[in-house]
């Protein structure tokens, strides 16, 4: 759908943002507050379906954008930027009416800063509208803003216990887990992904500003992607290529029946164009898994290590697009029966329907720990039709033989809302109306 923008406001902000007489209906939008907010955040996060921009060097650096209007989200079938910023928030709104003023808030605030523009100038006396950690102008930098929801959103706090979708609930540990209750779940889930670092962190600064007082960050995790190595698909911290395997975004027909929710379904009619995602804050055991040869790596994911070929292509160069078939393996010579790719998909009738998901992951470096230990990781993202089809494929990867490796940290499950349709329209809409 094309991305249609209201004119430009005199009062307001450019490139189809938000109103300043608008921002200030609510407390918890005041000005003021807003930049306090801004100030104390900034010292603690500068811590840590389009083409990629120009490099740095070139002056059309940020200039790409991704649309924003649409049936769907950006963020979900987007083709994944270098950049990632996971953040889950609890709601503090106080009631329906502060909550539906967040999702409009958050709904202008994306429109904007995804597709750029210029903030409006403030007397000399009062605190900038923007951080200007791009400059004088917002740079689009191909940022896209996904929001979802978790299932505390629908407690008794807001009425909307009936439209909860129907399999939207609270991650429970798997039995190999060891969830860390402060990185894990949220009232509202979002995700940031651009081309550059400095524009996530605009972007979350600039969200945190413009809603203070009506939700407040749970967990964060900022993440990369590494470039293909030497081509394909990213690596992750193990060396192995990662997210080989993926259904076909530009079909329709596939994206319909495997990722987005459907009318006349069991789902509540709001949730028609958005889909379950899963979000995994997966700790790598990188230095024992060093020490480890890599033939018993290859089988322990069940692909080889340099070329990302199935288990039979002995040949560095062969094909990591090769389909790794087993019919002729049922005892596991080849590929391992605890492999991590055949466990995922053991490619037989009884698992068809719970094999397929869309992976859209990143992984993150943190801070060692006060022991000095690397925090190297995955910030596992998979987006699904059904919830349950991750749910059943990740209880079979319980027995899987990298579980001595990974230890899963926090996380959530989320429904990422359907898209914002037109400049009319906004994030939740259907469900708060």
């Amino acid at each position: 759908m094309a991305d249609e923008r209201p004119s430009i406001p005199e009062d307001g902000w450019s490139g189809g943002g938000c109103p300043a007489r608008f921002l200030a209906r609510r407390s918890f939008l005041q000005g003021a507050a807003a930049a306090g907010v801004a100030g104390a955040a900034a010292g603690s996060l500068l811590e840590s379906d389009t083409a990629h921009a120009a490099t740095q060097n070139g002056g059309t650096a940020g200039k790409h954008s991704v649309p924003f209007h649409g049936v769907h989200q950006a963020g979900i079938l987007t083709p994944p930027q270098s950049i990632g910023s996971f953040v889950s928030f609890d709601v503090t709104a106080k009631n329906r009416g502060e909550l539906t003023d967040l999702f409009r808030t958050l709904t202008a605030r994306a429109r904007f800063l995804t597709a750029g523009g210029t903030p409006p100038k403030t007397a000399g006396s009062s605190p900038p509208s923007d951080s200007e950690i791009l400059g004088p102008e917002v740079v689009p930098d191909n940022l896209t803003v996904t929001i979802g929801v978790g299932a505390s959103l629908f407690d008794g706090r807001y009425g909307l216990g009936a439209r909860k979708p129907v399999q939207l609930v609270t991650m429970e540990p798997f039995h190999h887990d060891d969830l860390d209750p402060a990185l894990s779940h949220g009232d509202i889930l979002v995700q940031l992904c651009a081309d550059h670092r400095d524009t996530t962190v605009h972007a979350l600064l600039d969200i945190l500003a413009h809603t203070n007082g009506a939700m407040k960050p749970r967990w964060r995790m900022d993440c990369q992607r590494n470039p293909p190595r030497p081509t394909g698909v990213p690596r992750d911290w193990f060396g192995f290529k990662d997210g080989i395997t993926q259904p076909d975004t530009t079909s329709t027909s596939q994206m319909n029946q495997l990722v987005w929710v459907q009318p006349h379904t069991a789902e509540p009619a709001w949730a028609a164009g958005g889909t379950y995602q899963a979000a995994r804050i997966v700790h790598f055991f990188v230095e024992a898994w060093q020490k480890i040869p890599v033939d018993r790596q290859e089988r322990i994911f069940g692909r080889r290590k340099a070329s990302g070929a199935p288990m039979y292509a002995q040949s560095e160069n062969a094909s990591d697009l090769l389909d790794p078939i087993y019919t002729n393996d049922p005892q596991g010579l080849i590929t391992a029966l605890d492999s991590h790719i055949r466990l995922a998909n053991p490619q037989t009738p009884q698992t068809a329907a719970t094999s397929t998901i869309l992976r859209r992951s990143y992984d993150y470096d943190r801070i060692p720990n006060v022991q000095g230990d690397l925090d190297l990781g995955h910030l596992f993202c998979c987006f699904q039709r059904e919830l349950n089809t991750y749910i059943t494929m990740q209880n079979r990867l319980e027995g899987e033989a990298l579980v001595p490796f990974i230890s899963p940290r926090g996380g959530g499950y989320f429904f990422a809302l359907p898209g914002v349709r037109d400049s009319h329209d906004y994030y939740a809409r259907a469900l708060l109306t």
